[in-house]
């Protein structure tokens, strides 16, 4: 279970285009969610961690409610509906501009029927003058309206001081995180200690990203990896928008599934929607510990899926390959793209290559045994004994040029491994490639990424 998981939810609803995501922004202080001037843009339900006068929460920010009657519309109220359910408090978000509409009323008579208390928030009063629209409202049946500017911030901390008054009591109360360290205890001691508070703030989870070109079937493989249906998936391409993430519990520890936005050329991203999505996507990959590049094996490896598999490796974390809807393929198309990953992808190393279904399932099961290894690999830590006897065996082998020669070698971060080399001159740049091979075949580094630093010592 995560920190998240233990914290009171606060869900923000309503129907498109009223400014709920604009006022998650505002209570949470940074611009997280994206934000644009049309309706739909929010699509999934997104997390994001808040405090108000010494009580965490989370904030679900939904897609807009709708009974426009697509299949994309059901499946984004869908997602609205099960953030009411798990909800502790509801934020009905509803537009002074505009006034009370049917879906507003539609709304509300759907939060009606849920336990949890809700406050209807009237946004877009930006001055007094407006504040007379907010007593239509008082018709949904859920108690006094409150009126704010989400964009200004008007009356904002007013509604943050009750929603922290409708939570449970007890529930997200702030930890005192000050109390002073036992002086007893010595340096390693007060290391672990410190990491272990670090843990409990971080939740200690690793971090898993999606990453590959719009409609490649990420979604699908989100929803089958944590086994409900929290991302929305739809077969138009650009479905998600922000990155969504949810902690798994596994044999492996938790882990914490990153669904991100399909990232295309930065030519072909005409909106500014996309290009706050493409932002995102690319925090998600710089902070991610391990990545899946998921390629639709029935167009095989493009340009584009090299560039992100540059972008991946650039960021210095594991990458499995996932080849999704393998089985549209037949024998010889198998081969092809097979061909296509060793030439096209030969500078990501020995990442695993894994060929799935995400709609049926078939061969999902052999995605988290990869990302145990991959993660082994990546906190690999190899004393310092058995690393110079690798690099003086690898030397032996084969001797660097001009006299060159590593003197002494040790390892000095983990995540990815890497190693500083202390040597009597400047190591040509593929004889550096050479010893990075001698040491991951020599302690079975597979797909982790491996740094080497070469400092020369007279």
């Amino acid at each position: 279970m995560s920190a998240n998981d233990r914290l009171p939810r606060v869900a923000i609803i309503g129907r498109p285009n009223v400014g709920k995501s604009t006022l998650l922004n505002r209570i949470i202080g940074r611009r997280e969610a994206i934000v644009e001037e049309r309706p739909g843009v929010t699509r999934d339900r997104h997390e994001s961690e808040a405090s108000w006068s010494g009580r965490r929460f989370v904030l679900v920010d939904t897609g807009g409610w709708s009974e426009r009657g697509s299949d994309l519309d059901a499946k984004v109220s869908a997602q609205s509906e099960a953030a009411v359910a798990e909800a502790d408090v509801v934020l009905l978000v509803v537009d002074a501009t505009v006034g009370r509409t049917d879906e507003d009323d539609r709304v509300a008579s759907l939060v009606r029927q849920q336990p949890a208390p809700t406050l209807v928030v009237v946004n877009k009063v930006d001055d007094t003058g407006r504040e007379a629209l907010i007593w239509d409202f008082m018709g949904l049946g859920l108690g006094d309206p409150f009126a704010i500017s989400a964009l200004h911030g008007r009356a904002t901390g007013d509604l943050l001081d009750e929603i922290v008054a409708r939570l449970p009591e007890g529930a997200g109360v702030e930890a005192e995180l000050d109390a002073p360290l036992d002086d007893d205890l010595g340096d390693e001691e007060l290391a672990t200690d410190r990491q272990a508070l670090m843990d409990a703030v971080t939740g200690g989870e690793v971090s898993v990203a999606l990453v590959g070109r719009p409609n490649v079937g990420k979604s699908t493989l989100f929803n089958r990896l944590i086994g409900e249906e929290r991302a929305v998936v739809h077969d138009m391409p650009g479905t998600t928008r922000d990155s969504v993430d949810t902690v798994v519990e596994t044999e492996l520890g938790s882990l914490r599934f990153v669904d991100t936005a399909g990232m295309r050329r930065r030519a072909r991203v005409d909106s500014g929607t996309e290009y706050f999505s493409m932002v995102r996507a690319l925090r998600s990959v710089d902070t991610a510990n391990i990545a899946l590049l998921v390629i639709d094996a029935t167009e095989g490896v493009t340009h584009q899926d090299q560039r992100l598999a540059e972008r991946i490796d650039a960021a210095g974390c594991p990458i499995a390959v996932v080849l999704n809807k393998w089985e549209l393929l037949d024998t010889e198309a198998r081969h092809d793209v097979t061909w296509q990953v060793g030439q096209k992808l030969a500078f990501i190393g020995e990442s695993p290559v894994l060929r799935i279904s995400a709609l049926t399932g078939k061969g999902v099961t052999r995605i988290l045994p990869a990302l145990g290894s991959a993660i082994e690999a990546y906190q690999t830590r190899i004393p310092t004994r058995l690393v110079n006897e690798a690099i003086r065996a690898a030397q032996q082998a084969q001797p660097a040029p001009h006299g060159a020669r590593v003197l002494y070698a040790t390892q000095g971060a983990t995540q990815p491994p890497t190693f500083t080399l202390f040597a009597n001159r400047d190591l040509p740049t593929s004889y550096v490639r050479y010893l990075e091979r001698s040491l991951r075949d020599r302690f079975g580094l597979g797909a982790s990424p491996v740094k080497l630093r070469v400092k020369r010592r007279d």
